[in-house]
């Protein structure tokens, strides 16, 4: 019986590049969305400068008192080289990441706590959600008698500002921890500490961060109502004074150095959850 042999074809990737051309560098695909979101804020300061300059009327809208960003570049670099640009600063990152800070403390143990157990959430949930819906600014009053000094007091509203989303989102992670992974880590005897940190806390990470993300935003959301308060310093009471001044270029420069900084600050939470969660990472590529 003659051996017949088994003609095996080489293998052919699933699709090649039209005309046999090499697929771009996995760079270029970043580069391109770079230049998209660059594009995106491009266009709407554009947009921002012909509707100020046309004074555009729009109804419910108008742009007649608006500044346009030819009023704002100047102010912003006369705000920069000022020597009280500094101490605005300092003072504004002083207050934002210290109640920063203190709430994803206080948020993330609650957290933990309450989304582990069913008596503390009975407990603990139902006052801190009576106290959820009350907006940052009508606590200026209460704040102002609980504590000894302004400075405290602004560091409570961003305190307040951040708590929430960082408690929410905790009890949220902690409850979508799959209970088959903590029967299972009980069942090979690691005790309460050991699953806490073994199961519960990698599990619940990814949506702590993102309370912490949406945290870290509010905080600077309530820095303007913080330091509505008291002080001289700090770019939320610069933009109040300006207002209070009728400087609207100078409106417009406190409220662009608050947007930039909260996205810089939220951008490096992400990044900083991201590279503490390999796992996570892990998952994601594979999907």
């Amino acid at each position: 019986m003659g051996s017949a042999k088994l003609a095996i074809a080489p293998a052919v990737p699933l699709s090649l590049p039209a005309g046999g051309a090499k697929a771009p560098p996995a760079w270029v695909g970043g580069a391109l969305r770079w230049l998209l979101r660059l594009g995106s804020l491009l266009a709407c300061v554009a947009l921002w400068e012909l509707a100020a300059a046309k004074r555009l009327d729009l109804g419910l809208v108008t742009f007649a008192h608006v500044p346009p960003p030819s009023e704002v570049g100047p102010a912003i670099w006369k705000l920069v080289n000022s020597p009280k640009f500094f101490n605005h600063v300092n003072s504004s990152l002083l207050r934002v990441f210290s109640g920063f800070l203190a709430a994803a403390v206080a948020g993330v143990a609650l957290g933990l706590i309450i989304g582990r157990s069913r008596a503390a959430e009975d407990a603990v949930l139902p006052p801190l959600e009576a106290l959820r819906p009350i907006p940052a600014v009508s606590w200026i009053p209460l704040a102002i008698l609980m504590f000894p000094s302004s400075e405290l007091s602004m560091i409570f509203i961003t305190f307040i500002g951040a708590l929430f989303p960082v408690l929410l989102n905790t009890i949220h992670g902690v409850h979508a921890v799959d209970g088959r992974l903590v029967a299972a880590a009980r069942s090979l005897g690691a005790g309460r500490l050991a699953t806490l940190r073994e199961v519960i806390l990698p599990g619940a990470a990814p949506s702590i961060v993102t309370g912490l993300t949406i945290g870290m935003g509010t905080s600077w959301f309530c820095l303007v109502t913080a330091e509505m308060i008291a002080g001289q310093f700090g770019i939320g009471y610069y933009t109040w004074e300006s207002y209070t001044l009728q400087n609207y270029a100078d409106i417009v420069v406190g409220m662009v150095f608050i947007g930039l900084f909260g996205m810089a600050s939220s951008a490096a939470l992400r990044r900083l959850g991201t590279l503490a969660m390999p796992w996570y990472r892990l998952r994601e590529k594979q999907s």
